[in-house]
């Protein structure tokens, strides 16, 4: 191994939302890849590119975090392994695994009825993450935001994600926010951010529908092809069909999604994304894009595409990359915003491109960077 963490090092993964389907996913996902029992599908840190990068060993990795909800996590990879998320046979597998994560994750807030200021709650959920760290042995523990999408605030106060984003940074960890809830985007943290000398990374993980629009806005530029309207629609179920049927959960979650079109085209088309909760669906979801083009001599046209998928599945393998990497940059010195990373996310911090290629090559850039001095590219870990 050429990583210069000490072999089986620890490395902390603090999930907030640890008992959903996106937390439960990563946490049997991490266990099956690292028992060899699964190939590392999806999981760009386990290729030939980042051979050399010293990132901490999925075995390394240990979990926790903090939920509202009190669900054990092997109760709830059971209920995925029946809804089609989780491969048959694999929550009996690693059901210590998941035992022992369940073990790590402490009540999030605020709960109805919480009396806790804002300050009280940073503290508490700061405690919360150090105590995981100490007892772990953790060289360093990464928070990552998985939970349910909030509305934005419309007064100044906290969130409950960035009261979960400003305990991160008081407990000295990195963080990355999978969601497109505010996080440390709220104003009040700019200046903690900036100051804390650690590296953060996200938001909004870009799994389905905006990965594809990431890729086809730049086609349609780059062949000087004119985009006049861009219309989608999203069908989910699961928890994230239902939070997202708050009218002021989808207006934060479609913002990603318009920004990509807006930066990859040049100009926003007419159009808007609608997001429809069908519970029938489960964990999986449906997204369709209709996008009209004039051609040549303003020839009309029509480009439809449909995206099937299962968001947990999608999601985890991305969790994964993001954990390892932002743990090694943290490793390494890196602080600030990772705007290398953006290739994950819909909306990410820093000033990077947008189109999915050119975020490709800030990616492997970063994997250069992070390799150990003398390590050659491809050198096994």
């Amino acid at each position: 191994m050429s990583a210069s963490l000490p072999p089986r090092s620890p490395v902390g993964v603090w999930l907030i939302g640890a008992r959903g389907s996106v937390a439960t996913t990563v946490v049997a996902g991490c266990a099956a890849l690292a028992a060899g029992l699964h190939p590392p599908t999806g999981l760009l840190t386990e290729t030939p590119a980042f051979a050399g990068s010293a990132l901490p060993a999925l075995s390394s990795l240990v979990f926790g975090g903090h939920d509202t909800t009190d669900c054990p996590l092997p109760k709830r990879a059971e209920a995925l392994a029946a809804a089609g998320v989780l491969p048959h046979g694999l929550t009996t597998a690693v059901t210590a695994e998941l035992a022992a994560a369940d073990r790590e994750i402490r009540p999030g807030g605020p709960a109805a009825g919480d009396r806790r200021d804002e300050e009280e709650l940073i503290a508490a959920f700061a405690a919360d993450i150090e105590d995981f760290t100490r007892r772990t042995g953790a060289a360093r523990t990464v928070v990552v935001n998985v939970a349910s999408t909030e509305p934005a605030p419309s007064g100044p106060a906290l969130p409950p994600s960035s009261l979960y984003a400003a305990a991160a940074l008081r407990a000295g960890c990195p963080y990355v926010n999978f969601t497109p809830s505010t996080g440390l985007h709220h104003p009040a943290l700019a200046g903690a951010a900036a100051g804390s000398g650690l590296p953060y990374a996200g938001r909004d993980g870009k799994t389905g529908q905006t990965l594809l629009r990431s890729v086809l806005g730049p086609m349609f530029t780059q062949r000087a092809l004119a985009v006049r309207a861009w219309s989608g629609t999203n069908l989910l179920g699961g928890g994230d069909g239902a939070a997202l049927a708050d009218p002021a959960a989808a207006a934060a979650k479609n913002a990603g999604k318009e920004r990509v079109l807006a930066d990859t085209l040049g100009h926003t088309p007419q159009g808007e994304v609608h997001i429809d909760d069908v519970p029938a669906l489960g964990e999986f979801k449906t997204a369709w894009d209709h996008i009209a083009f004039d051609g040549f001599l303003g020839t009309r046209m029509v480009l439809q595409t449909i995206w099937q998928g299962c968001d947990s599945a999608l999601a985890a393998p991305l969790v994964l990359d993001l954990a390892r990497l932002t743990a090694r940059a943290h490793e390494a010195g890196l602080s600030g915003p990772l705007r290398e990373l953006g290739f994950y996310f819909k909306d990410p911090v820093g000033d990077g491109p947008a189109g999915l290629p050119e975020q490709y090559a800030d990616l492997l850039g970063l994997a250069a960077r992070l390799r150990p001095s003398g390590t050659p590219a491809g050198e096994a870990r």
